[in-house]
């Protein structure tokens, strides 16, 4: 992909009004497999739900074919016909602003991922942004872990604008997807490689994430959080940031938890990791049943659910 022409691509797309609500993976399947969905018949339908479309036709302009073709962002679909053709990309609205991202489905192994999870993330954001008071806390510096497209960032640095705002993953398509979508946004964001926080030092105001926190037998990068249950990545995001956050600093973590025979493991393992540490925190379960197919899989064959949760944890000034 060639990320200049992407920009102007994307530009042009926000310039034509374009807004996209981005759904689940299985509600996706449902709608796209519906009589009238097999090919494309607008711009939405080509980068919100990744359908084909006939390169003769006035879903997609002249203007906007060549871009994406310069940008390398088409290919042809399976049945090889010349004039039709699939974007590598969708583009999901969030905010009043777009993100690009990885096209549905996302398979491959750095696929970048978009959905509901991110819009819950996004909220924790706000809500995190809105409770801290400014004059007595500043915000200087902030970093997302597994910035992912980079909705997050984004989000901060809109917030605090002459912040140092960091965009840290290890996946460099999600790097070029946050550096696309922050200069859409017109915020200065600056990404880098790091596996959590080894690879950037010093201390953070506020560090947030919304790491993956399934098992995934592919290990996709955006999907598989690792351990028996997929918590492992976000156990060691909370590990990490205990000892980097400056005081009256804040970690917002959003990810999931396997709940067993009515307990939630998550949260029994964040009060051991936290305990006798100098961070108060809250725990909030924002969505009792996410992912519910994936109980399916011999991976949760014991689960009562998958819940979406909210860990908030302070730095307290120590007396």
């Amino acid at each position: 992909m060639n990320n200049e022409i992407l920009l102007q691509f994307s530009t042009a797309v926000k310039n034509t009004g374009y807004n996209f609500i981005t759904v689940t993976p299985a509600t996706h399947a449902h709608v796209n497999s519906r009589p009238g969905n097999r090919w494309a018949r607008s711009l939405t339908d080509v980068l919100g739900w990744s359908r084909p479309f006939h390169a003769n036709s006035s879903v997609v302009t002249d203007e906007l074919f060549d871009l994406m073709r310069n940008a390398q962002i088409l290919r042809q679909t399976e049945d090889q016909r010349e004039d039709s053709w699939q974007s590598l990309v969708r583009i999901s609205s969030l905010d009043g602003e777009l993100f690009l991202h990885s096209a549905y489905p996302t398979l491959a192994l750095d696929s970048v991922f978009f959905g509901p999870d991110t819009y819950r993330f996004a909220r924790a954001i706000r809500t995190m942004i809105a409770k801290r008071d400014t004059n007595t806390s500043p915000v200087h510096r902030a970093i997302d872990i597994g910035c992912g497209a980079g909705p997050g960032a984004v989000i901060l640095s809109k917030a605090y604008p002459h912040a140092e705002i960091l965009a840290t993953d290890i996946n460099k398509t999600a790097l070029d997807f946050t550096d696309i979508n922050a200069h859409l946004a017109n915020v200065k964001v600056t990404s880098a490689y790091s596996n959590l926080l080894d690879d950037v030092t010093g201390q953070f105001d506020i560090i947030i994430s919304n790491p993956p926190y399934l098992v995934d037998s592919s290990e996709r990068q955006y999907r598989h959080g690792g351990g028996v249950l997929g918590s492992e990545l976000s156990a060691n995001i909370v590990r990490a940031a205990r000892h980097r956050l400056t005081i009256d600093g804040t970690l917002v973590l959003y990810t999931g938890s396997v709940i067993i025979n009515g307990q939630d493991l998550f949260r029994e393992e964040v009060a051991k990791i936290l305990e006798n540490s100098d961070l108060s925190w809250t725990y909030e379960e924002v969505d009792p049943d996410v992912f519910g197919e994936e109980l399916l899989s011999e991976s949760y064959q014991h689960a009562d659910r998958i819940a979406a949760v909210v860990l908030t944890a302070t730095k307290t000034n120590p007396s």
